[in-house]
């Protein structure tokens, strides 16, 4: 248990501590690290990004998204995907393989229109870590309000990796056929 901190030094520690971490950050880790709820967490998080700090909820927990110029060039990509959830970790673990980072899932909702959730699934280990916590929150997926159809955001250092990506995905019955 840290030391009790108070409004914008609270702020600015939370900034500080997702700039420079290297894993996501949930909201009850910083909670303990500033002794207060978690929902005081939330309430700063929300202060910050109306400041425009790109601060990103994932299901793993809170990343900075700084533009790095360091950082390699990625190519991204949009696929369209359908499946039911007993193959949501065949799915995510294919594409991690493959070395893709699965940036997030859309769905287009009839009342809401599109709804965007980020996922920042990278390795085999946020896979397990985001099927962990489904489990365990009792969560729906939203692909389930489409009757399995989804889409996600792909990346990955290079176009290739995404086409042998969705080869592999085309045969395994994940992509929306084209027919």
């Amino acid at each position: 248990m840290g030391q009790k901190l108070i409004g914008e030094q609270r702020r600015t520690r939370i900034l500080e501590l997702l700039k420079n971490g290297s894993a996501p950050l949930t909201g009850s880790e910083l909670a303990q690290m500033a002794s207060v709820s978690r929902q005081v967490i939330v309430q700063d998080i929300a202060l910050l990004k109306a400041r425009n700090e790109p601060i990103i909820p994932t299901s793993q927990g809170y990343i900075y998204h700084s533009l790095n110029a360091a950082a390699p060039v990625m190519v991204e990509q949009i696929v369209a995907c359908q499946h039911d959830g007993e193959q949501t970790q065949d799915e995510l673990l294919l594409m991690v393989d493959y070395g893709l980072s699965v940036k997030n899932v859309i769905v287009e909702h009839a009342l809401y229109g599109e709804i965007t959730a980020q996922l920042h699934i990278r390795t085999r280990k946020d896979v397990e870590a985001f099927m962990q916590k489904m489990r365990s929150s009792g969560a729906s997926y939203l692909f389930e309000l489409t009757g399995g159809v989804h889409l996600h955001t792909l990346s990955a250092p290079s176009q290739q990796m995404i086409d042998d990506a969705l080869v592999a995905l085309r045969e395994a019955g994940f992509l929306v056929s084209e027919a």
